[in-house]
């Protein structure tokens, strides 16, 4: 076949190949039909022969003769305009916007033009300079040649310059000043095909501060971080008026794989949330810049900030102003579940207080105004004895009742703080408790925890964490059978990764979670088998495996819309999650005041083993009582069987449950209709600043609880899944929390 000409002989009337067919009478033969843009700036072969022909056909070719059997309808849906020809902007040159075969051609034809070029860098950028279709948005024939050049470049399939060449330099000199023009997806592609990233640092910079002087800061970001100049810019000048804007991600982005950046990013973070900083005075120095300064409260960037320090694993102490308030507010739950719910031990509330107030004077002073706020002059006496804290910083009445409770304490011992009689009570006798801690245990115990057909309770029990870093690992595993109860010790039994034990307990755990024969019984079951695999490697995929299970936490929320409680249970307070459950099944709540302990410390006292075997147990019961009469719950009559996880149904039959459970809004209206859904059934979480829809919420008779101003969101979703609340947010970003449910508001 004889070699094609130019276009532009071509669109000057010169000879045809013989694959060209000839032009219909009066048809317009126009350069700006030309696939390669403003031809009239290339002269003779600066235009790759054939790729013009390949995409349009002849000058006169609608794309119908290049498509050979396509539709109208095809030209309307590549050409964006329903016109016969193809534009050099416009859909038909994004990657979804063309098929495969055509992206096989136009490649094919764009590598054979590049390879005739004598200098193809040089044509891209008198293309480049001559044509402003590139600098929209949208895609265009400029970026896709741009683009297709870097991929010839990189497979060697068309010649390059040698790296640092003096005609390298010139090239790279006149791409500079593209870049400041250039949309980000082009930006990549002319950094790699002029090899930018090892030119001249000084014109790259220039550029940059360049944009940056004009107001373009989002570009100015973006192509600083693609010539990966971060380490010659400042971090604080760059990022600080995006930060402005609510575009943290670009700034995430921007110092990504810079250590020192991220630590001077998180210390700017920091500083904008220490007490009195007004970030107004910051903004005074872009006034022509559309600010966004209601999502940089200190409670939002906290957020943000304790994100990143976990993300990048940097150190806390980089960031005191945030960890400070995180900590007050973590002292504000702390005192709200001493003095208001009394759901905390003495020793463990002191624990955690001493270990968040330490030597800090300003936490100190607010302690003592959360302890002095409270009207029960007898507890916080008691408190402020358990910390040991000085007479002279205490009021007068509250100094004085310390004093009756010194003396108390020299001449008898203190009575219990709750009677026992108020809470369900383990019904097996102690030595039925089994801690195990090697494989010999597991050994021992194994046929006990395997025997097939019986019903299991299991559980997890973690030190309570109130700083950054994340959820700590998993402690304690909990798993029940009839009459007895096994307490596995996690540290031990995990580690070394590769140990016997660790092996002995992996294979243990799966064979258990894998037999359908097994009935698994767990309260939130699948958030605890994901903190099992998160503190256990080896049982990533534990969630997975679960066979024959029931999550009692679905059976609870289906007893709470059917608003059926067992008598005299108020289901808007008192007791939450797991223990409203219990009270509402067996008669009385479960005693949680070991729940905050330190769960980490060995060995565990008689108060935790207790609770933590009482905390499983409790579940074989209750199933047991659900089992036994499954009406007086509004239940289904087969509950043993509808409730089990991993079975599969009969053909066209959903399980009993499905049918008795299926929520108001998928029951076809009629007598058979499930009832209305009342208020107080529903048990939500909000975030402080949904504090006034809180307020109307209660007044509905819903039982609303509301984060503390500060306080970190992970508490929300760690309350969300012990009491089965839905949390109701502002909307603002949360971390990756294992909830039941979030509605955003």
């Amino acid at each position: 076949m004889e070699t094609p000409p130019p276009p532009r002989a071509m669109l000057d009337g010169g000879p045809q190949a013989l694959w060209e067919p000839q032009p219909p009478a009066g048809a317009l033969q126009t350069p700006e039909r030309c696939v390669w843009p403003c031809l009239s700036i290339l002269e003779g072969d600066s235009c790759p022969q054939g790729l013009f022909e390949a995409i349009s056909g002849p000058p006169w070719a609608g794309p119908q003769q290049v498509l050979g059997q396509g539709s109208r309808s095809d030209l309307n849906h590549w050409s964006g305009q329903g016109v016969a020809g193809w534009p050099c902007t416009g859909p038909c040159w994004s990657r979804r916007g063309r098929p495969a075969a055509l992206e096989t051609v136009l490649r094919e034809e764009a590598q054979r033009g590049f390879a005739a070029l004598e200098d193809p860098l040089a044509a891209l950028l008198d293309m480049l300079d001559s044509s402003r279709g590139w600098r929209g948005k949208g895609p265009s024939l400029e970026a896709w040649v741009t683009r297709d050049l870097k991929r010839c470049l990189q497979a060697q399939l068309c010649p390059g310059p040698a790296r640092g060449s003096p005609g390298l330099k010139q090239l790279q000199a006149r791409a500079v000043k593209l870049l400041a023009e250039s949309p980000p997806g082009l930006i990549e592609p002319l950094v790699s095909i002029f090899q930018l990233q090892d030119a001249d640092r000084s014109p790259l910079l220039a550029q940059v501060h360049r944009l940056h002087q004009e107001g373009k800061f989002k570009e100015a970001i973006v192509l600083g971080a693609k010539l990966r100049l971060q380490a010659d810019l400042d971090v604080e000048k760059m990022c600080l008026p995006l930060l402005l804007q609510d575009k943290a991600d670009l700034v995430e982005r921007y110092v990504d794989g810079f250590p020192d950046l991220q630590r001077r990013l998180l210390a700017l973070m920091d500083s904008w949330c220490q007490p009195g900083f007004d970030i107004r005075v910051v903004a005074r120095r872009y006034p022509q810049t559309t600010l966004r300064l209601e999502r940089l409260s200190p409670r939002a960037l906290g957020r943000q900030v304790l994100r990143l320090l976990e993300q990048h694993g940097l150190d806390p102490d980089l960031c005191p102003n945030v960890i400070t308030q995180q900590r007050l507010a973590a002292l504000r739950y702390l005192c709200y579940k001493r003095l208001v719910e009394r759901s905390v031990s003495r020793e463990s509330w002191a624990e955690h207080v001493q270990g968040l107030v330490g030597q800090d004077q300003w936490l100190q002073e607010q302690l003592l105004q959360l302890l002095t706020s409270h009207d029960n002059t007898a507890l916080v006496a008691q408190c402020a004895l358990d910390l040991l804290l000085p007479e002279e910083r205490l009021p007068a009445s509250v100094a004085a009742e310390l004093r009756q409770l010194r003396i108390q304490e020299r001449t008898a011992e203190a009575p219990p703080e709750d009677g026992k009689d108020d809470h369900y009570q383990l019904p097996i006798p102690r030595e039925h408790l089994h801690f195990l801690a090697s494989w010999e245990d597991l050994a021992r115990h194994q046929e006990e925890l395997l025997q097939p057909g019986q019903v299991v309770g299991m559980d997890l029990e973690w030190r309570p964490s109130f700083g950054a870093g994340g959820r700590p690992r998993a402690s304690l595993m909990q798993v029940a059978v009839e009459g007895r109860v096994f307490l596995l010790d996690l540290p031990r039994l995990s580690s070394p990764a590769g140990g016997q034990a660790a092996q002995a307990f992996f294979r243990l755990v799966s064979r258990l979670l894998a037999d359908p024969s097994i009935t698994k019984l767990g309260y939130g079951l699948a958030g605890d088998l994901r903190s099992l695999g998160a503190s256990c490697p080896a049982l990533a995929q534990a969630e997975k495996q679960l066979r024959g299970s029931v999550d009692l936490l679905q059976v609870h929320r289906q007893m709470r819309a059917a608003d059926r409680p067992a008598p005299g249970v108020d289901g808007a307070a008192g007791p939450r999650g797991l223990s409203l459950l219990v009270q509402q099944v067996l008669g009385k709540p479960l005693d949680k005041v070991q729940q905050l302990s330190n769960w980490d410390r060995r060995p565990l006292c008689e108060g935790q083993l207790v609770y933590a075997a009482a905390d499983v147990y409790c579940l074989l019961e209750v199933y047991w009582a659900l089992c036994r009469e499954p009406a007086r719950f509004h239940l289904s009559g087969d509950l043993a069987r509808s409730l089990r996880r991993g079975e599969r149904a009969g053909p066209g039959e959903l399980p009993p449950l499905q049918k008795a459970s299926t929520s108001p809004q998928q029951v076809p209206a009629g007598e058979d209709a499930a009832p209305e859904v009342p208020a107080r059934a529903f048990r939500v979480v909000c975030d402080s600043m949904l504090q006034g829809l809180a307020r109307r919420l209660r007044c509905l008779g819903i039982d609303v609880l509301v984060l503390a101003t500060g306080e970190d969101h992970r508490r929300a979703a760690e309350v969300a899944r012990q009491e089965g609340r839905v949390i109701l947010t502002s909307g603002l970003p949360y971390h990756k929390v294992r909830t039941p449910q979030m509605t955003h508001i």
